[in-house]
């Protein structure tokens, strides 16, 4: 039989997806962290993979599935939160940018799935099944939002921690704190499509959403999920030290206000005292892209003005970070390879074509 009859497009899927194959579930297995340091991964959207000395392993708000993918219905889901926050009523154009990097049933050894939110791109099923099959000993952390979610799933409940600001779990060499959230969508996102919030008190945000503060012996890293700005971020950084902050960054479309601007991101960084900032987020929707090389702009712009004591860093999906190693950095970039060259002599018909 012919090549070309043999494939489907079952089988194209299945030998494609995901496109990374399990290079990074590898990488983050084979990873030795250092005494003294901490590893992180950035997997894409606000999905992040932290790692200790210890071999402490946790993944904060990983996501694993799609966006829109079919133009068929041109309208918005009705009371969408996007709908009740500025009336608007065309589908949103939100289409996944990034590849899914991490197989998440490739996933053998990891302590915690966390979650800041409930919002559909930072908590999945997907991930969810995987883990409860594969890793018997993983918890699942998040608020009563994440919690509801998972045990509708079937997340076996003697495995969840509902979990609020101020509260705090341990696990190996690591604690991770939690904050409260600034995420003020989440005040409208309504399980019950009937329900009315104009001229009501909003729910309480504590049962919605939280932010992480992760400690470990190499350093700490608060993960803001979607959170905007808040004057608070300054009674995080008094009640807790803070070396380096995910926060989420994007292109706001007209009339929206959903992600932290570049100005933000830079008023976080001064607000939390950190030592570096992370902007992602703006990676995965493509209506919410952005350039954080703005950031970086504004940031040499006022650094010296400003005395700012922190850096921005541009991070790729799929890219490894250090810290303390890589505090100092200003950009990412993928091992370029290549650096056993001629180590073999050569086979060329002549020594001229290089």
């Amino acid at each position: 039989m012919s090549k070309v009859k043999e494939i489907s497009r079952e089988s194209w899927i299945l030998n494609t997806f995901p496109e990374w194959g399990t290079w990074i579930n590898e990488e983050i297995e084979a990873e030795v962290v250092e005494k003294n340091k901490v590893a992180m991964w950035w997997l894409g959207n606000m999905g992040t993979w932290v790692k200790t000395e210890s071999d402490a392993n946790i993944c904060i708000d990983l996501w694993l599935s799609t966006g829109k993918r079919t133009k068929s219905n041109p309208l918005m889901r009705p009371k969408h939160q996007h709908q009740r926050a500025i009336g608007c009523v065309k589908l949103q154009p939100n289409l996944r940018n990034t590849p899914c990097i991490i197989d998440p049933f490739k996933i053998k050894k990891i302590d915690a799935i966390l979650a800041t939110h409930s919002h559909s791109d930072h908590i999945d099923v997907n991930v969810a099944a995987a883990v409860v099959k594969n890793c018997p000993e993983a918890i699942f952390i998040g608020p009563k939002s994440c919690v509801d979610l998972w045990e509708k799933w079937g997340v076996p409940s003697d495995r969840i921690k509902c979990v609020r600001p101020g509260d705090s779990i341990k696990i190996k060499d690591m604690e991770i704190v939690m904050v409260e959230s600034f995420d003020r969508t989440m005040l409208l996102t309504v399980a019950n499509d009937d329900e009315t919030l104009k001229g009501k008190m909003p729910p309480n945000m504590d049962d919605l959403a939280v932010n992480y503060i992760v400690k470990t012996p190499g350093g700490n890293i608060y993960h803001a999920g979607d959170s905007h700005y808040s004057n608070y971020y300054v009674k995080h950084a008094r009640d807790h030290k803070i070396d380096i902050a995910l926060v989420g960054y994007g292109e706001n479309p007209r009339g929206m206000t959903d992600k932290l601007t570049s100005s933000d991101v830079l008023k976080v960084a001064e607000s939390l005292d950190v030592e570096v900032i992370i902007p992602i987020h703006y990676d995965i929707w493509t209506n919410f892209m952005a350039d954080p090389k703005e950031i970086q702009m504004l940031w040499n712009m006022r650094k010296y003005r400003m005395k700012y004591k922190f850096k921005p860093y541009i991070w790729q999906p799929g890219g490894k970070f250090i810290y303390p190693d890589n505090k100092d950095d200003m950009e990412y970039m993928f091992p370029r390879g290549f650096e056993d060259a001629f180590e073999l002599e050569p086979d060329l018909p002549f020594l001229q074509i290089l």
